[in-house]
């Protein structure tokens, strides 16, 4: 049996509680606050042997393996180094630290002392966020393209927080770590990375009600690998009572891909009704889940952090992953500051400003067309010399098709092509049918969905990847007639 100790005994230790419950590999042995009347409150309240007011005196206590650290931001690395050094495995609130710098020398400190560090979020472990993840995996929607969050927080509504639990929070947001944006933040940065991946760079607008809260706000960011793209958008309606059994507030997420949408339909309250997870990838599919209660989450990552310390899984977060998290929400404040895009790897660097011009000029020289000399002339690359291959190419295209890329295409083509060098005119029927093409030669079809048309050397030069399709189409080379919109579907089939 695993003995924790809960520090911090505010709201937010009701739902880091039930995780407890039942459980066969762990107990809370000691709750501790500096609010003795609210220590033996929780004491009593949860049946729990000891009590302290010290930290100091949790450390000291021999029968206590592990410590849930649930106190203010500002006191997360001072008090997990020393749980560390005090032989202790910690779970710590997010965000892990206030500072890049802080999160180091935590990190530092669980290397040497051999301990776990975990860095508690309950999104990574909310059902509803674990099934859209399962769902990404498993090409529900094809290639993620975009997510797209939103929050929105109510005047009144879901629990009671005592001003003193805001105070602390509010001396944050005036230190520039906004409540929403950086402290509740996390979570929302958390589940992006978490369904999408690494993040490579963030712009923000945020803007403040009463300078305190940081709503309305805009937060937009490009992921490192592909096409990615994210955007949260943050509301404060102070005249709305917001149904919640938590935080007045509530959050609903979409993730869109290359065929097709998720919706996270709730995360925190209850302001929507209907299924926790909706699909459409054609047809609409709806998950009505009896484990949607945000508590879930924490249940979740109280399994994950006793299952760490037993050595059954790593700890998620981890302390790695938490400063990632914590590296980004720092990012998004620059960002707003300094009215500019903020590269991640900036805050790793002791001249951000210079990484953050040879990541801009990398972007820059990457979108600049690479043009041959033939372009720089402005005669444009000669494809007469391709022309010959065009028919063999055209015959093996067919052997090129991705089942997988084009899953669910049924159509039927047209190909025309005009003499070019020494090729004369060719007609072709591709047929797409049953997760197989079939190529006929020497007619076009009668009910065409779409007909491509070009110059032989053009056509062969696209098949050899000498020339683009968007180039020749742009160039006037190749012309669309038809349902163009399915054209754009060769690119991925054919690998064009």
């Amino acid at each position: 049996m695993i003995n924790v100790a809960l520090v911090g005994l505010g709201r937010i230790a009701d739902v880091h509680y039930p995780g407890y419950i039942g459980n066969n590999e762990a107990r809370i042995l000691a709750v501790c606050d500096v609010h003795e009347e609210t220590a033996l409150r929780r004491k009593a309240e949860w049946g729990i042997e000891r009590h302290y007011t010290k930290f100091e005196d949790v450390l000291a206590d021999r029968d206590i393996d592990a410590i849930e650290i649930l106190t203010p931001t500002m006191m997360h690395a001072a008090m997990t180094i020393q749980a560390l050094k005090a032989g202790k495995h910690v779970s710590v609130q997010k965000p892990m630290a206030n500072t890049l710098k802080e999160a180091d020398a935590m990190i530092a400190a669980a290397k040497k002392a051999g301990k776990i560090l975990k860095v508690s979020d309950n999104y990574i472990f909310y059902p509803p966020i674990l099934l859209a993840k399962k769902l990404i995996a498993e090409n529900e929607i094809g290639t993620p393209t975009n997510i797209r969050i939103k929050l929105i927080s109510g005047g009144s509504g879901g629990w009671e927080v005592p001003a003193a639990s805001w105070a602390w929070r509010v001396k944050e947001s005036l230190d520039g770590r906004g409540l929403q944006t950086f402290d509740h933040g996390h979570h929302l940065w958390a589940t992006s990375w978490f369904l999408l991946g690494n993040i490579e760079r963030v712009v923000s607008w945020i803007d403040h009600i009463d300078g305190i809260v940081d709503s309305p706000s805009v937060i937009m960011w490009k992921y490192s690998d592909g096409m990615k793209y994210g955007m949260c958008e943050y509301s404060h309606c102070p005249e709305l009572n917001l149904p919640s059994k938590y935080y007045g507030n509530d959050e609903w997420m979409e993730i869109t891909g290359t065929k097709g949408v998720i919706i996270i339909n709730r995360c925190t309250g209850l302001l929507k009704e209907g299924p926790a997870v909706s699909l459409f990838n054609g047809r609409w599919k709806h998950f009505d889940m009896d484990n949607d209660d945000w508590v879930e989450g924490f249940k979740g990552s109280t399994i994950n952090f006793i299952g760490a310390i037993s050595g059954k899984e790593e700890p998620h977060l981890s302390d790695i992953e938490g400063r990632y998290i914590l590296k980004f929400s720092i990012a998004l404040q620059k960002s707003n500051r300094r009215h500019r895009e903020v590269y991640l790897a900036e805050l790793d660097s002791n001249v951000p400003v210079l990484v953050a011009c040879c990541h801009r000029a990398r972007h820059v020289f990457a979108k600049m067309p690479r043009k041959n000399i033939f372009d720089l002339l402005g005669i444009g690359g000669n494809t007469e010399q391709y022309a010959s291959q065009a028919k063999e190419l055209t015959e093996k295209l067919s052997g090129q098709f991705d089942a997988a890329a084009a899953e669910g295409w049924e159509t039927e083509m047209g190909l025309q092509l005009t003499p070019e060098g020494s090729a004369p005119s060719m007609k072709f029927t591709m047929t797409v049918k049953d997760g197989k093409a079939f190529l006929t030669e020497g007619s076009l079809p009668d009910n065409a969905v779409f007909t491509i048309s070009a110059p032989a050397g053009t056509w062969a030069a696209i098949l050899l990847k000498k020339k683009k399709v968007e180039t020749a189409f742009i160039q006037g080379k190749l012309k669309i007639s038809g349902k163009t919109e399915e054209a754009l579907k060769l690119k991925a089939a054919f690998g064009l």
